[in-house]
């Protein structure tokens, strides 16, 4: 977007630096594949491509059924998408701020053009403060919802803003997920965990040189590595304000 709202401004790029960043992947010779992919490769030693990359987009804003989308295939580039579904669906709400976004009666549009679909849960809480049932409603409505307009499973999930525990973790795994990804802002690996993969946040900041040394393999850590103590002291504190408050946004 060029004029995203204020909230996510930091997370978007203009359709120009899309484009460039895209044709910057293109042009270092790493292939794209979905997550699936990558996750069969964790879970079972499946083979993957030479230099393999995968992208991923988050929410399901207005853009990525139309030239979002378009650039990706124009490009034969696969990618996945984690959609919020009640952000999507005209009266469920969730906690994202407005922004435009797209239906998900649009959801098999982006399978068209030859995206992957996973879920980002149904209101886009901080799933590491959440009672165990909450969790497991976010984990399966969202699971469920996306499962009945596409007609076939849904098994991939991507942590809202990475927030992750052991237990949310192994309730993502219990809800019939086959792969999580957290963000870490690190480059994966054959090594990583299947339930916490590594990302790269792509800011509104960087540039195509970045998106280059990350396609060499440089300019971030790789996982899987423990995680730090401002991490688990961050979480605490995110834990008892949600306890006074309820639910809060994961952004």
């Amino acid at each position: 977007m060029a004029d995203p709202p204020a909230w996510i401004a930091e997370f978007t790029v203009t359709p120009e630096q899309f484009a460039a960043q895209l044709d910057a992947i293109v042009a270092t010779g790493r292939t794209p594949v979905p997550i699936g992919a990558l996750a069969d490769r964790l879970t079972r030693g499946a083979p993957l491509p030479p230099r393999p990359v995968v992208l991923t987009f988050d929410d399901g804003f207005a853009d990525l059924p139309g030239p979002t989308a378009e650039a990706l295939a124009e490009r034969a580039l696969p990618a996945t998408a984690y959609l919020t579904t009640g952000a999507l669906t005209p009266g469920h709400g969730s906690l994202l701020p407005p922004a435009p976004m797209m239906t998900l009666a649009q959801a098999p549009s982006l399978e068209w053009h030859g995206m992957e679909i996973g879920a980002h849960t149904v209101t886009h809480p901080q799933l590491d403060t959440l009672r165990a049932p909450e969790l497991a409603r976010e984990l399966g409505e969202s699971k469920a919802a996306l499962e009945d307009v596409l007609g076939h499973a849904v098994t991939h999930l991507a942590y809202p803003h990475g927030y992750n525990s052991r237990s949310v973790r192994e309730a993502a795994r219990r809800a019939g997920y086959a792969s999580a990804v957290a963000v870490r802002h690190a480059l994966s690996s054959e090594t990583d965990e299947p339930y916490r993969i590594a990302r790269l946040i792509v800011r509104r900041g960087h540039t195509v040189a970045d998106v280059e040394a990350w396609m060499a393999g440089e300019g971030a850590r790789a996982a899987p590595f423990p995680d730090s103590p401002a991490t688990v002291g961050w979480r605490l504190c995110r834990r008892v304000r949600a306890a006074a408050r309820g639910p809060q946004f994961a952004g």
